[in-house]
């Protein structure tokens, strides 16, 4: 049965600013393309937070509503509920802005490419990883038809990575997805993986080099030096970008009438075979160089090797060119009987896991939560390509983290001088390929499960520490919007009054404000903070609370409510305006430690609780809660006296303001502006 997109599209609309906000919509691979005639009547926080919308970014003169791979068929319902002028489909645009680094493009263009897999790659790695742990426990024989099928089911979409990868990229270049899918499929052929361990060898080029490939066929003539592309991320990747190349330039030569067909021959025919004959080999040689350079640090100090190589593996790992260093190991095993470079990575996505668990931690943002969670347990069995493209590389700072824990896990196995003895599997299942078969000590080995130990708890305790600004900056940088939205509208509190007071002298009628809180009041001059102690904002008391409850001071409405909870703002029947701020710099918690009961414009009664705080919580975090009770049309008064001294209970009067009509008689401190 079709899923049904009538709810989403109608609560889309809503929060775009209902249907006579938009001018058009049309929409490209991911996203509905809204032009709204004001983007500020759109609803961002609340179409972030709707289930099936995955983000919302502004960009071009454009509202876009990212939906991903179902966008046809919610743009569809969209047209179909209110009848908005569309369209059609549009090419993509996904990547950094124009004026961003070299640096930050690379990370959203190999981001980007990875987005769409990150679901599939995370179930395969669990799945690879489960019946791998199976078999190293001989609960699954590998000669068994369960086990191939279930290691076929986890190993597929790593194997055929390229196709995937050929697809979503050619997305971000703007040419058929199919077009890229085909480009991946070629790469990763049967009989050209075949040809890669062929005994048949044409020639040697560049023989006596670090560059020395055997050639095993030809194209015209033209020596190809044949590679296993499987699992592989860079050749695909430039492959598509040369192909996109082609085609847009094949739609400016061929006619219209036969580009359908005539256009993907031409690309096809010229993209494949320089990927085969040039850009293939040339990312091989990319690892093979990293390799020999690595091999010949080892030689130097192993410590110094293990923190290169790891600090720097992921990286690899990205671009796909760690395979010239596993093509090194392969060699040294049939060489020397073990291996010590690869060795020295095995235990880096520890690293990458325990950054991982701590965002998990840190995150307020429910769709992160959920990706990072599926990250963790792929990473836990080694595959870390989705907690990586999907978690830490958009973020780069937790990115770099794993670096960081992951060196310091190959400082260890150099430490250990900790080598292969075959081709490891994954994670915790690598361990026993460090066993020697001839027997002999045990250390080396022991000291491979320390630097996972030592990985994981690097890359948890980096993250704590330094990384936690960065895992929600969307979400403080909205907070923070708001908070500053709120502030310009406390000010507008605060200085209208004043100008209205000017042009016109007659005063605001008496009347009092009852205690807000349970506590000790002081003078406002007391107060840690120039704003209120001055009276800037008005004339007022200071409450220090015994009990975390804000109450009403008074019947009236709720003028203000800051997104944090630490700041509320009320006009009173009488024509008060008072606004209360609990703690001296609160808003740095950003709402930790706070519940707001009301919402602006809502009517109260004097007493009724206005906002929860935990006085525990807040001291905890380095902050007073003495809360300044201000009256920020002073000048609407004659004078405002504090009627009472010492303890206070809520519904107790500390305030009286003389106004228009006879001065009420008040004792204690008196303060007048």
């Amino acid at each position: 049965m079709a899923k049904n997109y009538d709810n989403l599209a109608k609560t889309i609309i809503q929060d775009v600013g209902g249907k006579d906000n938009v001018n058009s919509v049309v929409h490209c691979a991911t996203r509905l393309r809204f032009k709204l005639k004001d983007e500020k009547k759109a609803n961002d926080d609340a179409l972030k937070d709707t289930d099936g919308v995955v983000t919302v970014v502004k960009a071009g003169g454009q509202y876009q509503v990212v939906i991903d791979n179902e966008v046809a068929d919610v743009y569809d319902a969209v047209l179909k509920e209110v009848g908005f002028p569309g369209g059609g489909q549009v090419p993509d645009d996904d990547g950094a802005d124009d004026d961003s680094s070299f640096i930050d493009k690379a990370v959203a263009l190999i981001s980007g490419i990875f987005t769409d897999i990150l679901a599939p790659l995370s179930a395969g790695g669990i799945i690879k990883g489960l019946v791998v742990m199976c078999a190293s426990l001989g609960w699954l024989s590998k000669t068994s038809g369960a086990y191939q099928i279930l290691y076929a089911i986890g190993d597929s979409i790593f194997f055929f990575l390229p196709v995937f990868l050929g697809f979503t990229a050619a997305r971000r270049f703007h040419m058929n997805q199919f077009i890229g899918a085909a480009i991946g499929a070629t790469l990763t052929y049967p009989s050209m993986v075949a040809l890669a361990s062929s005994k048949t060898i044409l020639s040697t080029l560049f023989k006596g080099t670090a560059f020395a490939s055997e050639v095993h066929t030809t194209f015209f003539g033209i020596p190809v030096i044949t590679m296993n592309y499987s699992s592989t991320v860079l050749p695909v990747i430039f492959t598509v970008w040369f192909a996109s190349i082609i085609d847009h330039w094949a739609k400016k030569w061929i006619s219209t009438v036969v580009q359908m067909f005539l256009v993907p021959v031409a690309t096809m025919i010229i993209a494949l075979p320089v990927a085969f004959i040039v850009i293939g080999p040339v990312m091989t040689w990319v690892g093979d160089v990293i390799g020999a350079v690595m091999q010949g640090i080892y030689n130097f100090s192993p410590i110094v090797a293990g923190i290169l190589m790891c600090a720097l593996w992921q990286v690899l790992v990205i671009f796909g060119v760690h395979w010239g260093i596993v093509a090194v190991t392969t060699a040294d095993l049939a060489a020397l009987g073990y291996d010590p470079i690869l060795a020295l990575s095995c235990m880096v996505c520890y690293a990458q896991v325990g950054v991982v668990l701590a965002m998990i931690k840190q995150t307020k943002e429910k769709k992160l939560k959920e990706t990072a969670t599926g990250g963790f347990f792929s990473g836990l069995f080694g595959v870390t390509e989705p907690a990586i493209y999907g978690v830490t590389l958009p973020r780069r700072i937790p990115f770099i983290l794993s670096c960081i824990g992951g060196a310091i896990s190959g400082a260890v196995i150099g430490a250990f001088h900790s080598v292969l003895y075959m081709l490891p599997s994954m994670g915790i299942f690598a361990i026993p390929a460090y066993a020697n078969p001839k027997g002999g000590s045990m250390t080396p080995v022991i000291g491979v499960v320390i630097a996972g130990v030592v990985a994981f708890v690097s890359g948890f305790i980096l993250q704590l520490l330094f990384g936690k600004k960065s895992v929600d900056a969307d979400y403080n940088k909205k907070q923070a919007q708001k908070v500053a939205e709120a502030a310009n509208e406390a000010t507008e509190v605060a200085n209208n009054p004043i100008v209205a007071a000017s042009e016109d002298e007659k005063l605001n009628p008496s009347t009092k404000l009852v205690s807000p809180l349970n506590g000790d009041v002081k003078p406002l001059s007391e107060i840690k903070d120039e704003v209120f102690s001055s009276g800037a904002m008005g004339q007022g008391v200071a409450i220090e609370p015994s009990e975390g409850v804000l109450h009403a001071p008074a019947d009236g409405k709720i003028a203000l409510v800051f997104p944090t909870g630490h700041v509320v703002g009320i006009n009173t029947t009488d024509g008060a305006e008072v606004l209360m701020h609990i703690g001296m710099d609160t808003v740095n918690l950003q709402g930790k430690g706070f519940k707001t009961l009301v919402q602006k414009g809502q009517e109260v009664k004097a007493g009724d609780p206005l906002v929860e705080f935990n006085i525990k919580e807040i001291k905890a975090a380095g902050y007073e809660v003495a809360t300044p009770v201000v009256v920020t049309n002073s000048k609407k008064y004659e004078s405002i006296n504090q009627v009472d001294n010492g303890t206070v209970e809520v519904g107790q009067e500390i305030l009286s303001l003389q106004g228009e009509d006879e001065k009420v008689k008040v004792s204690g401190q008196v303060q007048t502006n």
